[in-house]
C-alpha cells in the first residue's frame, strides 16, 4: 500500500495544486534516482541556496559536506528548517504559442530541521551508502578512509515526512482555437545519459572501469 505524505502550511503546494502528489513512494523514486539537490537555508536573513549529492537510507534523506560547511554545520548550530529540492527534467513540451510552452518534469520539496550523524562508524556506514549509489561495488576497491577524513566530513540528514510532489508528464495544452495552427507540436524527451569514461592522465595501469550509477 503506498504511503501518504501529511499535508503542512509549508509543503502544500498552491500554485498548480492539480500538480501535486502527496505519495511518499513517489517521492522515494525521484530522490532515489537523482543525485543532486539544492539545499536552501537562511542566515542572519540572508537566503543561501546549496548544490550537492544527497542519498537515502530509509526514512532519511542524507546529505555531506566538509564538517564547517554552511549547508552542514549552519542549520545545526541554529535548529533552524531548511528547505530542499530535487528536480528532473523529462522533456521539453513545444506548444503552438509561445505562452503554452511548457516542461514535463518531476520535483519533490522537502523541509525538516537536520540532524548530525555523528557516530564514526555509522558514517562510515553512510559513506558506503553514498559510494554505492555513485558507483556500486566501487566501495570495497577504495584505500579505506581515515579518521581525518572521517572528522572533516559532516553528515546530516532529515527526515522524510514533510515533503511534497510536484509533476508534469502530458502533452500540450493549447488554446482550442489555435489547435489547427500550422507548426509543429509534441513533446521532446530529454535523453540524459553517461558519456565515455575519461581516464586520469597520471594512471598508467589499465584497471577495469567502475559501473556507473543509474542514469538520473
Amino acid at each position: 500500500m503506498s504511503q501518504s505524505l501529511e499535508e503542512t502550511a509549508l509543503n502544500q503546494v498552491k500554485r498548480g495544486p492539480n500538480r501535486a502528489i502527496y505519495d511518499k513512494d513517489i517521492a522515494l523514486n525521484i530522490i532515489d534516482s537523482s543525485l543532486m539537490c539544492h539545499v536552501g537555508q537562511s542566515k542572519d536573513g540572508q537566503v543561501f541556496v546549496t548544490p550537492t549529492c544527497h542519498w537515502r537510507d530509509g526514512d532519511y534523506l542524507y546529505w555531506h559536506g566538509h564538517s564547517k560547511a554552511r549547508n552542514v554545520k549552519g542549520p545545526i548550530d541554529a535548529q533552524e528548517k531548511v528547505c530542499i529540492n530535487i528536480s528532473q527534467l523529462d522533456g521539453l513540451v513545444m506548444a503552438r504559442s509561445a505562452f503554452h510552452h511548457s516542461v514535463n518534469y518531476r520535483s519533490v520539496t522537502l523541509f525538516g530541521v537536520p540532524e548530525r550523524v555523528e557516530e564514526k562508524e555509522e558514517k562510515i556506514r553512510q559513506f558506503k551508502i553514498f559510494l554505492d549509489k555513485v558507483s556500486p561495488g566501487r566501495w570495497e576497491a577504495l584505500r579505506p578512509v581515515n579518521d581525518q577524513e572521517i572528522k572533516a566530513t559532516g553528515v546530516v540528514r532529515i527526515k522524510i515526512d514533510e515533503a511534497s510532489v510536484k509533476m508534469r508528464a502530458e502533452p500540450p495544452v493549447d488554446d482550442p482555437a489555435d489547435n489547427d495552427w500550422p507548426i509543429w507540436a509534441g513533446v521532446i524527451p530529454a535523453n540524459v545519459s553517461w558519456g565515455e569514461m575519461e581516464q586520469d592522465p597520471i594512471q598508467t595501469k589499465p584497471y577495469p572501469e567502475p559501473t556507473p550509477p543509474n542514469a538520473y
